[in-house]
């Protein structure tokens, strides 16, 4: 699983063999069961997840009492609860496993000694947010710029695999309409 991990940093930055080995040093392993949470509303978000294998979402629990799922990270994203980790705040979110799911865990005080001890970590953290922030920025604009329907089919046009991969019920919560919503456009585009 670690070997996983060296993979992905290289394709950002090139780091030894022996930086590696250190750098775990600062990782935890854990594995989450099918909808376990690692973080949850009233919580302050000390960690940084990296899904080794599996899918996490992060979701809210709306006035209405119906949870809207803002954000997936499947194998290779990281996962957080940004302001609540930077400002140390309580968060209003949940951070839950949709499948089993293997994570590497960073705490907030490793992560900032790691940062320090191995500077090349800087820049690769720099690009996954960069990358995370523009993906933000095309979802935003979709939401805007395409009808529902439009959004869903541009979904299942540009991620395929990963719709196979979640449940229904949490797409539509992710594209923001109901299930049932997204049984109607299924069926009206299959035909």
């Amino acid at each position: 699983m670690l070997e996983q991990f060296k993979k992905h940093l290289d394709k950002f930055i090139k780091i030894s063999d022996d930086e590696f080995v250190d750098i775990t040093q600062y990782v935890e392993l854990r594995r989450l069961k099918k909808k376990e949470n690692v973080l949850t509303e009233g919580q302050i978000c000390k960690a940084n997840y990296f899904v080794l294998d599996g899918i996490l979402r992060k979701f809210f629990i709306n006035e209405k009492g119906v949870q809207q799922t803002t954000e997936f990270a499947i194998e290779n994203w990281w996962m957080t609860e940004t302001f609540s980790y930077i400002n140390q705040t309580a968060t209003e979110f949940y951070i839950q496993a949709v499948h089993p799911t293997q994570l590497l865990v960073i705490r907030q005080q490793a992560y900032d000694e790691l940062l320090e001890k191995h500077p090349a970590l800087e820049k690769y953290f720099r690009m996954v947010y960069q990358k995370a922030y523009a993906a933000a920025q095309m979802r935003i604009k979709f939401l805007y710029e395409y009808s529902r329907e439009e959004l869903y089919l541009h979904f299942l046009k540009d991620q395929p695999a990963f719709l196979q991969r979640v449940p229904q019920y949490l797409v539509a919560s992710y594209l923001g309409f109901t299930p049932e919503y997204l049984s109607e456009i299924r069926k009206k585009n299959l035909s």
